[in-house]
């Protein structure tokens, strides 16, 4: 392999440079800690002394633009999130936020300050600034569509609970963090317990950062990228890589709609059954506990999330029909109606960052409180339709 096809290191360089070639243009990538002081030092350091065209930077568009511009979070809709059903993305995204800022806070600098030091390094020397991370939707999408709903929930008690270990993080560990992403060493962990995550949260970025980053304008490229990416990348840097395979949507099992449409039918045709076999009144019964616990759990899950009053009645009147229908849940439509009692004001946008740190502030800022009342009011339904099966089946047939 010659120096211009191949990876090389230069010894001058400190241990997280690595230079690399592409058709006789040179690409320096420089490994971060997101949450470390001194990775923001090298990377300005480096970008100063090499002066290159590009600066690429481990940022999706819609990341960079919001970095470059927090007031933007402002304008977010809640009510358009439930309505297209982005409610799990939003949450793990303000998880995996929350988790960062912790470490960062611990650290006691800015998070993603390294993306920030050389945002700044690049805009004095006169380079082009590219994000090239895979779109955050599209990587928690693609993420998602791997993962049922019991999926989802685990992944995101997993995420909980790595978080709650963030609080009594050592000294030591700290030390340790300074030299990792702490960021990408969690979603490693999360992978390490969902395999299929891992393949998505980190593998596809290293191919997609590789494509992106070798693809850049210029003669001399920096990026600047976690540190947990770099093996890939180098890994990668010979490869052909179809971007646009990366980009797209899992296609969904066959079985997805024929469980989708089929467990709802198969009750109703349970209940239609007890009323032919077993009579009216095993047929009520059925009908009453159907719709008790259905209620009954969906409003639990509301009451739980701390929704206003209606809120949770619209999760116990909405449950036993919504399950029974498989276009519409009804935690979107608890969520929607604590979003309209609840307006969340521009102060909940302005303390969201600083409210995900606590587990009281999930429950007291008005944005995340509607994100909890989705996901509980579902919880609560899901948990009902199974429970009230065995509860209907004793009157069949008597």
């Amino acid at each position: 392999m010659t120096e211009d096809q191949g990876v090389f290191q230069n010894a001058a360089d400190a241990p997280d440079v690595h230079r690399l070639r592409r058709g006789g243009r040179e690409v320096i990538i420089v490994g971060t800690a997101h949450v470390s002081r001194a990775s923001a030092e090298t990377v300005t350091r480096i970008i100063e002394a090499e002066k290159p065209d590009t600066v690429c930077i481990e940022l999706c568009d819609s990341r960079y633009q919001a970095m470059m511009n927090p007031e933007a979070f402002r304008n977010m809709n809640i009510v358009e999130v439930i309505r297209k059903k982005r409610v799990y993305l939003l949450l793990s995204h303000l998880l995996l936020a929350s988790f960062q800022k912790r470490i960062a806070d611990k650290l006691g600098i800015q998070a993603g300050q390294e993306m920030i030091a050389a945002v700044g390094a690049a805009k004095s020397s006169g380079a082009e600034i590219l994000p090239v991370d895979r779109d955050i939707r599209t990587t928690l999408s693609r993420a998602w569509r791997l993962m049922g709903f019991w999926g989802k929930m685990k992944l995101l008690f997993q995420m909980v609970g790595a978080f709650a270990e963030a609080e009594d993080i050592s000294e030591e560990e700290v030390e340790a963090l300074k030299e990792k992403d702490a960021l990408e060493m969690v979603i490693q962990e999360l992978g390490e317990m969902q395999p299929g995550l891992r393949k998505v949260l980190i593998d596809e970025r290293d191919l997609y950062l590789t494509e992106k980053i070798r693809s850049a304008p210029g003669e001399k490229v920096v990026a600047v990228v976690g540190a947990g990416h770099v093996p890939g990348i180098k890994r990668s840097w010979e490869k052909d890589i179809d971007v646009t395979a990366l980009m797209a949507m899992p296609k969904k099992s066959p079985l997805v709609p024929v469980l989708k449409w089929g467990l709802p039918l198969a009750i109703i045709a349970f209940i239609i059954g007890g009323f032919f076999f077993s009579g009216a009144k095993a047929g009520m019964n059925m009908v009453v506990w159907w719709i008790g616990v259905n209620a009954v759990l969906a409003g639990l899950g509301a009451i739980i999330a701390l929704g206003h009053p209606l809120t949770v009645l619209s999760a116990a009147v909405a449950a036993p029909i919504t399950s029974l229908n498989p276009t519409i849940a009804a935690g979107w439509v608890s969520g929607l109606v604590e979003a309209w009692l609840r307006k969340p004001q521009v102060r909940d946008m302005e303390t969201i960052s600083e409210d995900i740190l606590s587990a009281r502030g999930f429950w007291t800022n008005k944005i995340t409180r509607v994100l909890l009342v989705v996901i509980f009011t579902n919880l609560g339904s899901m948990i009902g339709t199974f429970v009230a099966l065995p509860l209907m089946a004793r009157y069949w047939g008597t």
